[in-house]
């Protein structure tokens, strides 16, 4: 039976409310992006941090995959990293058969330190297993030392049984709309395909793919490592993921660090009108990086592809839709700004193979590689509440186009993929849950995923919560000596920054 096959038979068988954000008016700054100085906990928590407790008759195996792992990294890794990879069978929480169907999670061991950090990355970036893979590979080598990561490939994505279910020319047609254009039929026509299709492949299950059940997942994991606290670091929207454990497990919460937070705000056009303006303050960002006109640069491809949209290996369309995706991820990415730099020429002169590159992830699925856009609609969408009709997208895309030319009308789009997925109807996890310990929560001032605004609120809202800021721009501040040196300490050493502290870009 083909894995896809194999997959859907077994599937068918949240945290400083109310406070400030320092606990000054001016807070600490670190200067020269030097490590940032111990000081003591916020006093807006009483629960010290966790002892670091080294495991305890583990029962998950272990077996080597190193080779494997430097050759999906495709960069060169260090060399007293050595990579190890397991399986973990959790309980697949299906709404429809609760508790009784099992579902695989990937995980992958990044180095040798004796205590376990679990490792979560945003579900529409790339799997978690890789993403800990090449984090171990930039953090300060002291935190590995003491620490070994787990990466965590999320409950649909990756090799946890991938979702497959939305068809390839629907993947196209999702990613493709030009964010110029008025009329949204054609995407929601899209969404309708991709939602229907997925009914059908997995039936009750199609609401099991969640941060709060992915949260279960880790318990298990958790339990296996024989640990009585999980540590845990999270990128981004793999946060929502911490809050739901938390939430969940409150008294299995160890040292806990969340890079970047999505806006938890219920107010649709604030967020997705600050997504805009942090993805447009991003791309001037790069563009002073690497010396181009970006704002022209996106246009010109973008108009040269509207009026003649290519056709990639395989059949999908790269059009504008798809060319300003492609820069939205690699803006994420500053470590890829000089590739995207090369790309954006490229394809001024009419070659997009170099922007499709970015998107190829979630363009193209097979058994073997994925895609990660299934995964990524069934775990955004069920963790979404609201449904906002077609009429109000359309208006919001309408103002919020005025405001941000460029990136206006592409933050809006999701809300279309969500419009025909069954709406949820648990509530979301809190962040206010009370009784944790300090939990470090790093920010980026000019961050296109999750904007630092954004970040703030949520910090705002978690009782235990610290913040360290960094100044720069990219998806996640661990780029940051200084804000990996905070993170080291808050892991390693038990020193918790005072919040509020900033790390220069």
């Amino acid at each position: 039976m083909p894995r896809r096959g194999l997959v859907l038979a077994v599937l068918l068988s949240a945290l400083l409310a109310g406070c400030t954000a320092g606990p000054s008016k001016r807070p600490p700054v670190v200067e020269n992006d030097e490590p940032v100085s111990s000081a003591p906990a916020s006093s807006a928590t009483d629960v010290p941090l966790p002892p670091l407790t080294e495991p305890r008759s583990p029962a998950l195996d272990w077996a080597d995959c190193d080779a494997q792992t430097r050759s999906r990294l495709g960069t060169e890794a260090p060399g007293y990293l050595r990579f190890s990879c397991g399986t973990v069978m959790s309980t697949l929480d299906d709404p429809a058969l609760p508790g009784r169907v099992q579902t695989r999670v990937s995980v992958l061991k990044a180095g040798n330190g004796a205590i376990p950090l679990v490792v979560v990355n945003d579900v529409a970036g790339e799997p978690g297993t890789l993403h800990a893979a090449r984090l171990a590979s930039a953090l300060p080598p002291a935190l590995l030392q003491r620490f070994s990561l787990i990466g965590v490939d999320r409950r649909g994505t990756g090799e946890s049984d991938p979702l497959s279910c939305v068809p390839e020319d629907t993947r196209s047609q999702l990613l493709n709309q030009d964010p110029a254009d008025d009329d949204l039929e054609p995407l929601l026509d899209a969404a309708r395909k991709a939602g229907q299709q997925c009914a059908i492949d997995l039936g009750g299950a199609q609401q099991a793919f969640d941060s709060w059940r992915t949260a279960g997942d880790l318990e298990e994991i958790r339990d296996e490592l024989g640990v009585p606290k999980l540590h845990a670091l999270a990128h981004g929207e793999g946060s929502h993921v911490l809050i739901s454990y938390a939430a969940r497990f409150p008294e299995r919460v160890g040292r806990f660090v969340m890079d970047g937070i999505p806006d938890p705000s219920s107010d649709t056009v604030t967020v997705l009108g600050d997504l805009a303006a942090a993805q447009q303050a991003t791309l001037d960002a790069y563009g002073r990086a690497v010396g181009q006109d970006a704002a022209a640069t996106v246009n010109a491809v973008m108009d040269r592809l509207r009026a003649a949209p290519q056709v990639l290996p395989g059949g999908a369309v790269f059009g504008a839709g798809t060319a300003l995706r492609a820069v939205v991820t690699g803006l994420a990415d500053r470590a890829r700004w000089t590739e995207l730099a090369r790309a954006l020429d490229a394809g001024r002169a009419g070659d997009v193979r170099g922007l499709a590159g970015f998107v190829a992830p979630m363009l193209n699925g097979s058994d073997v590689s994925p895609s990660h856009l299934d995964g990524t609609l069934a775990t955004e969408c069920n963790d979404t509440v609201e449904r906002m009709p077609a009429d109000r997208i359309s208006g919001l895309t309408t103002e919020l186009r005025g405001r941000y030319p460029v990136f206006g009308g592409l933050v809006t789009q999701r809300l279309v993929w969500c419009l025909p997925w069954p709406a949820r109807t648990e509530p979301l996890p809190t962040l206010g849950t009370s009784g944790l310990p300090p939990i470090l929560v790093t920010s980026t001032l000019t961050d296109p995923v999750t904007p630092e605004t954004g970040t703030v609120r949520a910090a705002q809202q978690i009782p235990s919560a610290v913040r360290v800021a960094w100044q720069g721009a990219g998806h996640g501040a661990l780029g940051s000596p200084c804000a990996a040196e905070a993170v080291r300490a808050f892991l390693v050493d038990g020193k918790v920054p005072a919040d509020g502290t900033l790390c220069p870009a």
